[in-house]
C-alpha cells in the first residue's frame, strides 16, 4: 500500500507514519521544517518539506507526487489558534493563520493530488467534532470552530468531484493527548490513529462525503 500524510512532524501525523510503517506500506510524509523532514526520513518514510499555509511551499507538490498511485491520503496539518472561550474576536493575524493552515491549505493542496491517486483511492482529511454546527453546545475556540466548519465543506466538495475515482471524508480524532489535546484528554495517539486507520480502511464508495467519528460513527455536519 501506498501512504501520503500531509502534515507529519509531530503528534497524530507522527503517529499514522510509524503505524503505517510498521504495517510495511511505502509511506511518503511532508513536515514543515528540514529537522521535521529528516525525523520522518529517520522513521524510513520518504520525506519532503511542505508547509501548507505558504503558496510557494505548496505548489511544489503536485510534481513531487505526479502519478504515484497513492491508495491513502491523509490531510493532517491544522492549528488550533487563540484558546478563547466566549466570542472574542480574533486578531488579523491569528484569523489568517487558522484559516490559511486549516481551510486554505486543503484547498491549495487536494486538488493538486487528483493524478496522484490510485483508482479507487481514500483520502482522509482530519477535522474536528468541534466543527460540527448540529452538535454544537459550546463556543470554546470559535476560530477553531468555523475553520473546521469550512474545511468540512471542502471536503465535501472534494468529494464530489472525484466522485467515481476516491473516497474522500472528514475525521474527528477524538480528544487526543497531544499538543493541542492535553494530557487530561481522553485517548492516547496510538488508539486515536489505530481507530482512524480502522474507519478508512472500511470506507466504500457510499461513504464518500461523509463526516466520521474515529470509531466510525457518522457525525452531524
Amino acid at each position: 500500500m501506498k501512504v501520503l500524510v500531509i502534515g507529519a512532524s509531530r503528534g497524530l501525523g507522527q503517529e499514522l507514519v510509524r503505524q503505517c510503517l510498521a504495517d510495511r506500506a511505502q509511506v511518503t510524509a511532508t513536515a514543515r521544517s528540514a529537522e521535521g523532514v529528516a525525523a520522518l526520513q529517520a522513521m524510513g518514510a520518504e520525506a519532503f518539506a511542505l508547509d501548507v499555509s505558504d503558496a510557494a511551499s505548496a505548489s511544489g507538490i503536485a510534481w513531487r507526487c505526479d502519478n504515484a498511485g497513492f491508495d491513502q491520503v491523509w490531510l493532517m496539518a491544522g492549528v488550533y489558534g487563540p484558546r478563547t472561550q466566549g466570542l472574542q474576536t480574533p486578531t488579523e493575524a491569528d484569523f489568517d493563520a487558522v484559516m490559511h493552515t486549516n481551510v486554505l491549505g486543503a484547498m491549495r493542496v487536494l486538488p493538486q493530488l487528483a493524478d496522484a491517486l490510485a483508482p479507487g483511492a481514500k483520502v482522509a482529511v482530519l477535522s474536528s467534532r468541534m466543527g460540527s454546527i448540529g452538535l454544537r453546545s459550546a463556543t470554546a475556540g470559535w476560530l477553531y470552530r468555523a475553520s473546521k466548519a469550512a474545511l468540512n465543506s471542502v471536503v465535501k466538495d472534494v468529494s464530489l468531484a472525484w466522485q467515481g475515482r476516491a473516497v474522500c471524508v472528514a475525521l474527528h480524532p477524538g480528544w487526543v493527548q497531544t499538543d493541542m489535546g492535553g494530557s487530561q484528554a481522553d485517548l492516547t495517539p496510538q488508539h486515536s490513529i489505530a481507530d482512524l486507520r480502522r474507519t478508512v480502511a472500511g470506507l466504500t464508495a457510499q461513504h464518500s462525503g461523509g463526516f466520521f467519528n474515529h470509531d466510525g460513527q457518522p457525525l452531524a455536519w
